[in-house]
């Protein structure tokens, strides 16, 4: 297994560890681009999760973060067995509204990095679907996960 302490873009990730399954196969035998978004998705949640802001906390407030944008770069396949370890970051936030995250992939057995992704978040009011200021429970805990300039 790599050492990944310099391979990472920006430092100290939060991570999700997966292995490519079967059923993560496309009609090309290599993982389908829908998994890797699913992948940034666990791994958003995971962190999100860590910080104190779940699914729970999200309906008690009426608030979530929604994605507004995503860009993804694919840059290498993996395959059914590969060993895969994703991470982000919560890049900017505006401390109101939006907040930015990016992501990374990273083959376990060579180091190779297989995917760059980007995501913008507007908070939302849950019941309503519209735009609201971030709640100070979200300022709370996303804000100190916000990496420093």
């Amino acid at each position: 297994m790599t050492e990944l302490s310099g391979l990472w873009d920006y430092p100290d990730p939060h991570t999700f560890y997966t292995t490519v399954m079967p059923e993560d196969m496309d009609a090309l035998n290599h993982t389908n681009n829908t998994v890797y978004v699913k992948w940034c998705e666990q791994v958003a949640w995971s962190h999100s999760v860590s910080l104190g802001l779940d699914l729970e906390r999200y309906h008690a407030l009426d608030r979530a973060m929604a994605i507004t944008h995503s860009e993804y770069d694919y840059l290498q396949a993996s395959r059914e067995g590969d060993e895969i370890v994703a991470g982000t970051w919560i890049v900017s936030s505006d401390n109101k509204l939006t907040m930015s995250r990016r992501f990374q992939v990273i083959r376990l057995q060579d180091g190779v990095t297989l995917l760059r992704a980007a995501m913008r978040f507007a908070c939302i009011e849950i019941s309503s679907g519209r735009p609201r200021r971030m709640p100070k429970e979200f300022l709370e805990g996303y804000g100190p996960a916000v990496l420093k300039s």
